[in-house]
């Protein structure tokens, strides 16, 4: 499976980083995934951030999942299923505004990781685990139980 994982700004709190890392480590024995960091506007009001940066999101990708909080829920095993089914995705993920109505308009899918409310930067490490649980559990591998 190949994935790749676009998501707006730097991870800057070092625990975060660290985490993420070692998911993505982790993640390589079992899929291609790859992250791509959007530039993050700054100095610009929240609508001006969400078009410049949705337009980089856009460039990028043609055809993603969005993580948004008014997406579908899934229990690990069905996120494992709905991985299992594809040889290619790519997921898409906002900055501290989320993204552009125009980034939600175009999204082929959209998945939340929870109702909760996280932070966009811990957000990328729920995710990795969740995605690493998942390849765990379509490759059979002792993780999940």
């Amino acid at each position: 499976m190949k994935a790749r994982i676009l998501w707006v700004g730097r991870t800057k709190e070092k625990y975060l980083t660290e985490g993420i890392n070692r998911y993505l480590k982790m993640l390589k024995h079992m899929a291609n995934v790859s992250v791509i960091e959007v530039k993050e506007e700054k100095g610009k009001t929240k609508e001006n951030a969400l078009f410049a940066e949705g337009e980089r999101i856009l460039r990028q990708t043609a055809s993603y999942i969005l993580l948004d909080e008014t997406g579908k829920e899934f229990s690990s095993k069905d996120f494992a299923k709905f991985l299992g089914e594809r040889d290619q995705v790519d997921f898409v993920m906002g900055g501290a505004y989320g993204v552009s109505s125009e980034v939600k308009a175009k999204a082929t899918g959209k998945i939340a990781l929870s109702k909760m409310t996280f932070t966009h930067e811990m957000a990328r490490l729920i995710f990795l685990e969740q995605f690493y649980r998942a390849m765990t559990i379509v490759k059979g591998k002792e993780y999940h139980h």
